[in-house]
């Protein structure tokens, strides 16, 4: 029988632990809890302290990370990629650049990110954003001679460096060649 919490509190069916005349250590096998839980439950209730939930709580303060950036070198980030010289460059470029110089500010990825936190990390310079490629419509053919298809075919001449040009059409369907001429 799963444990039922009643907002991160004493589990509900810890009540029936207590009115169980038989053990405690059966009453929890059944219920899947721990007898030392529903003993230090019991001894708060007793004590009148409430039930406190003991595990560790998510979302809890944490502690700042010591080589966290601070404001003012995240404006340095941002003074440094909006300079003329670097506004059209990537932070993979930007970093090498600047260590070229001697100067360190931050790492690649980190630029990238206060980039991204101050809604600057965009394509730069004249860089296009992609652009989806259409695919051509594609053609069935159900008999032959509904759909033809051409194509263009470099050989070889006995001259080196001279081509001849094989232009021919074939029918989807049936594979056969409907036409050719040789240029």
């Amino acid at each position: 029988m799963p444990v039922e919490y009643v907002s991160r509190k004493m589990p509900v069916n810890c009540g029936l632990v207590w009115g169980i005349t038989a053990s405690y250590r059966r009453a929890c096998e059944i219920l899947d809890i721990n007898e030392r839980t529903v003993r230090r439950w019991k001894r708060q209730l007793q004590a009148g302290d409430g039930f406190e939930d003991q595990r560790k709580k998510s979302g809890g303060a944490r502690r700042v990370p010591a080589n966290k950036l601070t404001e003012e070198e995240k404006a340095q980030i941002i003074e440094v990629c909006n300079r003329v010289e670097y506004q059209s460059s990537a932070p993979s470029q930007i970093v090498p650049k600047l260590a070229d110089e001697g100067v360190y500010i931050a790492s690649e990825s980190s630029f990238y990110r206060v980039l991204h936190e101050k809604n600057q990390l965009h394509r730069r310079g004249r860089a296009r954003t992609p652009r989806t490629v259409i695919k051509p419509k594609g053609y069935k053919a159900e008999a032959p001679n509904q759909v033809w298809s051409w194509d263009i075919t470099y050989l070889a001449s006995a001259v080196r460096g001279s081509f001849y040009y094989l232009y021919m059409v074939e029918d989807i369907y049936s594979r056969k060649i409907v036409c050719w001429e040789v240029h």
